[in-house]
């Protein structure tokens, strides 16, 4: 969480040691790994200077000898995509993701009705935050994706001019989390740039937020899920969570009105023809709003109040707090939205999206799992499977292709 992406130039970190970035690749682990371990050797000075042991520094970097280099690759290639509005939310927001949180809802009751009446944050926003940052958990289970904290933040603090900053920061504030024994060095794990546990804090914010829920002495946001939910919403409500009310509504637009920009009363909203889909008022008329239109005056619109600016602060993103509200309220049974956003082709549903996969993997052109998560091979192998038939490659998964494939 509250990790942005940005490129890296390795190059450029080399450039002053007077190595290109094809030595450095090409010259062997042996180079690099030299040039690492000394970066660790003096870091543990830095370390010192900031209440770090001697004990835990050594206990945290013992078997760490080289730096991760899969975790240079993510760094390096974060390519600004921008999907359509639709294909952020069809990934998120889905019946799969409405049902597991249901679930969760049910098996989880009685640690919710605690953390709810603790923090006063709306537990549908809790679980939607947990389906968001790790699929309900689920992440934590690959390997692939969780690594060492600790040698993943030493890679970019080495490697990474421009994370080396950020990563310091990180390394230092988790290694105080090794020392408070919180947590021990093999558990001390999250993605490759450092976000850990279920709810995918990075160090600094766990060392502001974490909350030991269950009772047991340590703030466990990787193996407690009391504690992993509650420290996301200590982390609302110390943000301004206001108890009781909503993240925002979705609205109706009066035809060929232009609106003004910023915050208005929900009441000022409707006195000038925005009204809710549903038909019922605002609760809470004197209640600041902004108005979002994320796919344009054709798709759905939003008055946003302040519990969205809140969801925010665990990311600083419009779509990220509006798929977590939207989650949230279908995980709740409010449904969900009565104008869909603008697609250019017929949606599919959860687990047509999962045969789409089985089928284009059973004629050669995916090798993904089955996960109903159209990403970057899912459109590959959408695109390879158009040209074959001479249709226009758009990646798109449609019904249209799906109905195609079924033919076949």
């Amino acid at each position: 969480m509250l990790v942005r992406k940005t490129s890296i130039r390795l190059g450029s970190v080399l450039a002053a040691a007077g190595l290109s970035l094809a030595l450095f690749f090409s010259a062997g682990p042996a180079l690099a790994d030299a040039g690492f371990q000394n970066w660790v050797a003096s870091f543990r000075a830095t370390a010192a200077k900031n209440g770090v042991s001697g004990a835990t520094y050594d206990r945290a970097f013992r078997g760490v000898t080289d730096i991760d280099p899969e975790v240079l690759e993510k760094a390096r290639y974060q390519p600004e995509f921008t999907a359509p509005v639709w294909d952020y939310f069809d990934n998120r927001v889905h019946e799969n993701s409405v049902a597991v949180g249901r679930q969760m809802a049910r098996k989880w009751k009685p640690w919710l009705d605690r953390i709810e009446a603790k923090f006063g944050v709306d537990r549908h926003i809790l679980l939607a935050i947990w389906s968001m940052e790790s699929n309900y958990g689920e992440i934590l289970k690959n390997d692939k994706v969780m690594r060492s904290v600790v040698r993943s933040l030493a890679t970019l603090a080495y490697a990474d001019k421009r994370r080396a900053k950020f990563a310091r920061t990180q390394l230092i504030a988790a290694l105080k989390i090794l020392q408070s024994g919180d947590i021990d060095v093999s558990h001390l794990t999250g993605s490759w740039a450092g976000a850990m546990g279920h709810t995918q804090f990075i160090p600094t914010s766990y060392q502001a937020y974490a909350v030991d829920a269950d009772g047991n002495g340590r703030r466990d946001i990787w193996t407690s899920i009391p504690d992993a939910l509650a420290t996301a919403a200590n982390l609302l409500r110390k943000n301004g969570w206001q108890a009781g009310k909503t993240w925002g509504y979705e609205v109706t637009l009066p035809a060929g009105r232009k609106f003004p920009s910023g915050s208005m009363s929900l009441a000022k909203w409707q006195s000038i023809g925005v009204t809710r889909v549903n038909g019922k008022g605002f609760p809470h008329g004197s209640d600041s709003a902004e108005l979002k239109v994320p796919d344009g005056r054709g798709g759905p619109a939003f008055l946003m109040t302040k519990n969205f600016s809140v969801i925010k602060r665990y990311n600083n993103a419009d779509k990220y707090a509006l798929a977590v509200g939207l989650l949230a309220d279908e995980i709740a049974g409010y449904g969900g939205l009565v104008q869909d956003w603008k697609r250019p082709f017929t949606k599919l549903t959860f687990e047509e999206k999962q045969e789409l996969q089985q089928r284009l993997s059973a004629h050669g052109y995916y090798d993904g799992k089955f996960d109903g998560k159209i990403g970057q091979g899912s459109r590959s192998a959408i695109k390879a499977f158009q040209v074959q038939l001479g249709l226009e490659p758009d990646g798109h998964p449609s019904m249209e292709v799906l109905s195609t494939l079924r033919q076949r």
